[in-house]
């Protein structure tokens, strides 16, 4: 029964004690009690902070107003729009404007997607993204009000909204409370939330722990329970633990993907196992786990720390080969190392590269490539990569 496990989950959370410091997250406003209410309700236009610069406010204040003008079009609230969503409440989270952040998003509570269990779903992820768990919880326990069901998939994201907002004694709350109350069956999602949840505190057997829970409520983990377990022990140097996991996983069958390889990538890395990465490369190869941009950053990461320039040249090259897209990681990485070591030509090519592939350099690294160029009496090569910075920069205004 979903109290028994729920209790047993509770009491996980009980028997790890922790005085870690959270953050604290903005207050909600008192809850509506309907939609129509919602709409008359709706908070006022934000205050700025005096302490901040009036013209940043400005830029603030009529960003918000615009989104919520969009917000009117049905298509802009589209799940296909949730990058605007997001980038708004990334930017105003930023600029600590919780305030702004709760007009916008009270805001959607007047149009008929508020009944839709995804769009809510959608408000309670960016509350928790900005840190808001308090809203994030107030607009659940808001949902039957507002004509919208509550179903586990609502409850894991306000379980998310928690790990987010680190807001972990809150996870033993909900697990308390909410899935008896509503007769909420725990899936999968709910565990490999609950076990991030513990991998954040540290708290590793507890987070093991959750992987018997599901298997006796008949759900097997899967390779997002392995992901989650696998980064936090390799980002703890829980190299002897993460190989029990790795093996655990080949007997229960699961197949790893990239994301598996990438924390042990950079765990090696950060150990100055090099060779042992570039090894892991290859499995990854052999087992069909192509790599990515990150799993090639972490390699060519580890030869960029022990100053060799040829081996990081060459992954950088295997990566191009691979076809993978340069990322600014990549580029300011190689870019100020090959400077460093007075490889001004590859400078050159990587940043035409990058240049190429709309991934603009940093330009204190440009700067340096030009420099050295120009030292080097390369004049019309130093020109020419101003002149490729000067159109690129122009085609994005």
């Amino acid at each position: 029964m979903p109290s028994t496990v729920c209790s047993r989950l509770h009491g996980l959370f009980i028997a790890r004690k922790t005085t870690a410091t959270l953050p604290k997250s903005p207050k909600p406003a008192t809850a509506t009690a309907t939609a129509t209410e919602a709409a008359a309700t709706a908070p006022s236009p934000p205050q700025s902070d005096p302490s901040e610069s009036p013209s940043e406010d400005r830029k603030l204040r009529a960003l918000v107003k615009k989104f919520k003008k969009d917000c009117d079009s049905s298509r802009f609230r589209r799940p296909s729009g949730h990058g605007a969503y997001q980038f708004i409440v990334r930017r105003l989270s930023a600029a600590q404007k919780f305030s702004y952040i709760e007009d916008i998003l009270e805001h959607q509570k007047q149009y008929k997607d508020i009944t839709n269990e995804g769009f809510a779903i959608r408000l309670i992820s960016l509350y928790g993204k900005a840190g808001m768990f308090d809203h994030a919880r107030k607009l659940f326990d808001e949902l039957p009000q507002l004509n919208c069901e509550r179903t586990v998939r609502s409850f894991n994201a306000l379980l998310s909204a928690c790990v987010k907002a680190k807001k972990f004694d809150k996870v033993r709350e909900l697990l308390s409370e909410v899935p008896e109350k509503l007769s909420i069956q725990l899936d999968r999602v709910s565990y490999n939330t609950v076990i991030k949840s513990f991998c954040e505190l540290s708290a590793f057997d507890s987070a093991l722990s959750v992987i018997d829970e599901m298997e006796k409520n008949e759900l097997e983990p899967d390779v997002i329970t392995f992901n989650i377990l696998l980064g936090a022990f390799h980002r703890n140097n829980k190299f002897a633990d993460a190989d029990k996991l790795w093996t655990l996983m080949e007997d229960k069958k699961i197949v790893p993907n990239v994301r598996t390889y990438n924390p042990k990538l950079r765990a090696l890395v950060a150990a100055n196992r090099i060779s042992e990465a570039v090894e892991l490369i290859e499995e990854m190869r052999s087992k069909g786990s192509n790599p990515d941009v990150f799993s090639y950053n972490a390699v060519i990461k580890g030869f960029v720390d022990s100053q060799n320039l040829e081996e990081a040249k060459r992954w950088y090259k295997e990566m191009a080969k691979d076809g993978c897209e340069l990322d600014i990681a990549t580029v300011s990485m190689l870019g100020y190392f090959v400077c460093k070591m007075g490889d001004f030509d590859f400078a050159l090519e990587l940043c035409k590269e990058a240049i190429s592939g709309g991934c603009i350099p940093y330009k204190t690294m440009m700067q340096l490539v030009v420099h050295g160029l120009i030292k080097e009496s390369k004049i019309e090569d130093a020109k020419e990569l101003v002149e490729l910075g000067k159109l690129q920069i122009s085609m994005e205004k």
